[in-house]
């Protein structure tokens, strides 16, 4: 990486450029600089609004880059030591969604953990690709599911010799990594890509003694959320392809289905974000890993509370694990995840990731401070004290393996009839599941349902998760095959 290359940032640059020539605007947005909507200039400020802005020939267009973008997108390139880089505007959802739909079409299979966020199943429903899953092993205390384990894969790939890809978590929402550098090398052994969802792992490119991010391990494609830990705006996100993967080919791909308003301010984010990471990313995630490891020790001296770390690493479903993820199960102190999430919202102004049935995630990154983390530790230590009850009757299963019956696409476009939850054992899903975040499908598209799935949803409603994916909002009734 050009360290002095890295100093620039292409579209800020002439987004400042532009905003000294003082250009009269007969273009959209309609608001014109503010102009016409003040209340928006009042929430956001004027230097805000000032710059969202159309593409033009000096601020160059993300659908065909020829300048600035360009030049961006290079430098985002070295910087996260890949061939290519894409910048992208739909939220890591469409960096998956474009990896997936550069590599599979209709019929094709693709090996991937069931364990995927639902914008990988979404593309399957927009291409056709069938999957095979790798059905991870299940960390029974925890309930959370694990990392794709090299032998599965073997026996996999074997049973499949005819799979396009193999898409993986690197890491998963949890922390918990797989042994990425061997499955890369198994499936390019057979002639499969090798794309990774790297939705929670920015800082494995730039900080030290953390899990190997999938570029340096071989990897051909990788969707990179700039917005969780690499502090960019929400909704932006980088597509990373390595050697040997057609950049311009994928270019076409994302213009499928990706915005052709893209927005400046997400994109001038994406830009100063990258800088701030290559010129400062080493010491700023090495004091995320210090603050995170110190609320680990912390936190399990409460008593009751798990916050786990490396000690889980077993080398083979969990070869590596990202210690700057805060995940702490709950269950020893008899509640569950999504009740501690409402406690420390509610009576102490905290927000967190998420909660789930037996976990949270305390989300630490380089924009939090020492008195934060320890607001956090009083908190968790302050709920034990007056919260604390009999675990008795607590489920802990987060991951349920599915019974797949059909293809997501043929399930989500086929007739279907809403039946009632509590009826559904037996019937095929036409429709998604899930507890938002973390967005990993309790039911996909294709899949039998079960009672034990039933017991789940109804526990999870109970337990005040928010349940997306469904026609009916109350989560009441599902839509499955007639």
């Amino acid at each position: 990486m050009n360290r002095e290359e890295q100093e620039r940032a292409p579209i800020y640059e002439a987004l400042q450029r532009f905003r000294r020539q003082r250009v009269v605007p007969f273009d959209v947005p309609g608001h014109k600089r503010g102009r016409g909507n003040p209340e928006l200039v009042q929430l956001l400020g004027e230097k805000c609004v000032g710059i969202d802005v159309n593409s033009m020939k000096p601020l160059d267009n993300l659908c065909h880059p020829v300048s600035v973008i360009r030049d961006a997108e290079q430098l985002a390139a070295d910087a996260f030591h890949a061939e290519n880089a894409f910048l992208m505007v739909g939220g890591t959802t469409s960096a998956v969604q474009s990896m997936i739909l550069s590599v599979c079409k209709r019929g094709d299979k693709i090996i991937l953990p069931r364990n995927v966020h639902k914008s990988a199943i979404n593309a399957l429903v927009l291409c056709g690709a069938i999957p095979v899953y790798v059905n991870p092993e299940t960390n029974p205390m925890l309930g959370i599911s694990l990392g794709m384990e090299v032998e599965v894969l073997k026996k996999t790939i074997q049973e499949n010799p005819d799979a396009k890809a193999v898409l993986v978590n690197n890491p998963t929402y949890y922390g918990i990594c797989s042994d990425i550098r061997s499955i890369v090398k198994i499936a390019h052994e057979h002639g499969m890509m090798v794309l990774a969802d790297e939705a929670h792992g920015t800082h494995l490119y730039f900080g030290k003694n953390l899990p190997v991010s999938a570029m340096d391990a071989g990897a051909d494609m990788a969707a990179v959320s700039m917005h969780k830990s690499g502090g960019s705006l929400t909704q932006s996100s980088i597509l990373l392809c390595n050697k040997g993967v057609n950049a311009d080919y994928v270019r076409q791909i994302i213009n499928l289905t990706q915005t052709t308003s893209a927005s400046y301010l997400l994109l001038s984010s994406l830009d100063i974000s990258r800088r701030n990471l290559a010129l400062r990313g080493e010491e700023s995630f090495a004091k995320v890993a210090a603050m995170s490891e110190y609320v680990r020790g912390e936190v399990n001296k409460i008593g009751g509370y798990y916050a786990y770390g490396r000690d889980l690493i077993n080398g083979t479903s969990i070869f590596d694990y990202d210690v700057t993820k805060m995940s702490v199960y709950t269950l020893g102190i008899g509640l569950a995840g999504i009740e501690v999430y409402d406690l420390l919202r509610d009576e102490y102004d905290i927000q967190i990731e998420f909660g789930d049935i037996s976990n949270i995630l305390a989300y630490i990154s380089i924009g939090d401070r020492a008195q934060d983390v320890e607001r956090l530790v009083n908190a968790l230590a302050d709920i034990a004290r007056l919260y604390k009850r009999d675990k008795t009757g607590l489920l802990s299963m987060e991951y349920i393996n599915p019974q797949v019956a059909a293809s997501p696409q043929d399930a989500f476009y086929s007739q279907k009839r809403s039946v009632p939850v509590r009826e559904a054992a037996g019937c095929i899903s036409g429709e998604f599941v899930m507890c938002y975040p973390p967005g990993i499908p309790i039911l996909a598209p294709g899949e039998r349902i079960t009672p034990e799935i039933v017991e789940y949803i109804e526990y999870a409603k109970v337990k005040g998760c928010s349940m997306q994916g469904t026609e009916d909002p109350a989560v009441d009734n599902l839509m499955v095959l007639v």
